[in-house]
């Protein structure tokens, strides 16, 4: 399928995830001496098909029914409104346009709203519909593609897919930035982080695995294997809450949306060392993100800032979440936070394993994209823990 995510009426099969609009690379402007890089990559089948399940009306209702998300956008836009005002907008996978008219709303002089969805031609109606036809011009393409014939002071995009990185539509954004930005530029977001954390969820194996044990009064038992391959062989996405998750979580990868380059994102690999805080049965590991809003003159190189892409051991502490009030704009996708329709992105475990309190859980995930299809994510999570090794591998496509 297209993308994961989402639930049916269980609440716990993926649905298709809002398909995105770009295919990644970069081939701005070389400097003077520099050889160009190579050409955009071409347009697969799996992209036509994801350019083709984003023009479906649902997926628009769903993203912009999405109060936190859509709320923190218009909140960040008008925060930075003295950077946007009476400058010029790229909007990079506009969908129906509503960032890009906010970003009119704020009194952009000019947004190019881009979108390789059929859903740019409702857009081109939108933005009729609002009288800023003057303003909002849309183009209907892959980014790679397009024609801009100008440089642009903001990018705006609302890039992130479950767990952060699946669709692989950061490519795409840094495309245009390396293509269109001017130096000093302001990006929207602005950098993201992606944890990682085991949890419990005992509930879900009742609904999906112990079910089968007595149906109707009737001995179902030779199900479970196969009940238990079904429902956890590839992540699922779902709400969990704060309650599910059993220590602090550990940053996964850090992004500066000013400084990342394409090749960063392939292979993102971090250790990770947890302890337990109660005893309790560990069901799998959870992913989720936030992202901050923050303009250009607060960023750091990955020399100054003494990080990279790639995660660590270290986990985020009470006090690294109280660093978070200095960020201006915020959008957390944590499971104690408001629940938005990115969820969180489960990896369960076929058998679950019986934590003590104080129990050590150690090891290391490695993210990659598919080698089948760059929007798709390998995930493999090596992990120890009771005097034993054990190994997680899925693939959320």
């Amino acid at each position: 399928m297209l993308a994961g995510g989402g639930a049916d009426g269980n609440g716990y099969l993926p649905r298709p995830r809002r398909a995105r609009r770009g295919g990644g690379g970069g081939m701005g402007s070389p400097p003077p001496g520099q050889a160009p890089p190579p050409p955009p990559p071409p347009c697969t089948d799996y992209d036509m098909a994801y350019f083709k399940a984003y023009s479906h009306i649902g997926v628009h209702e769903e993203m912009l029914k999405d109060h936190v998300r859509t709320s923190t956008y218009r909140n960040a836009i008008m925060h930075h409104q003295d950077l946007i005002s009476g400058k010029v907008v790229l909007d990079v996978g506009c969908g129906t346009g509503v960032l890009s008219i906010f970003c009119a709303f704020a009194g952009a002089t000019r947004v190019y709203a881009v979108d390789a969805s059929e859903i740019a031609l409702q857009a081109v109606e939108i933005v009729r519909e609002n009288e800023l036809s003057d303003r909002v011009i849309v183009l209907h393409g892959r980014i790679e593609d397009v024609e801009i014939e100008e440089k642009v002071d903001v990018i705006i995009s609302e890039w992130m897919g479950y767990m952060l990185l699946y669709e692989s539509m950061l490519g795409s954004v840094i495309f245009a930035r390396d293509k269109w930005l001017k130096p000093g530029g302001l990006i929207l977001p602005s950098h993201a982080s992606l944890y990682l954390a085991p949890i419990t969820n005992s509930q879900r194996y009742k609904d999906s695995v112990y079910f089968w044990q007595d149906v109707y009064g009737i001995k179902m038992s030779s199900m479970m294997p196969l009940a238990k391959q079904c429902a956890f062989m590839e992540p699922s996405v779902e709400t969990i809450s704060g309650e599910n998750v059993l220590t602090w979580p550990t940053v996964v990868a850090q992004v500066d949306c000013y400084t990342i380059q394409a090749l960063e994102l392939e292979t993102i690999t971090a250790t990770f060392k947890y302890t337990s805080m109660l005893q309790a049965p560990l069901h799998g590991f959870a992913f989720w993100f936030d992202v901050e809003f923050n303009g250009p003159v607060r960023q750091k190189s990955k020399k100054q800032a003494g990080q990279s892409l790639d995660g660590d051991s270290q986990n985020a502490s009470p006090s690294n979440k109280k660093k978070k009030a200095d960020v201006s704009i915020l959008l957390s996708t944590a499971p104690e936070d408001a629940p938005t329709h990115w969820q969180q992105t489960l990896l369960y475990l076929f058998e679950p394993i019986e934590l003590k309190k104080d129990q050590n859980i150690e090891g290391s995930v490695t993210i990659s994209q598919s080698q089948q299809h760059a929007r798709f994510l390998n995930i493999c999570l090596k992990y120890f823990t009771g005097d034993q090794w054990y190994v997680k591998e899925s693939v959320m496509k």
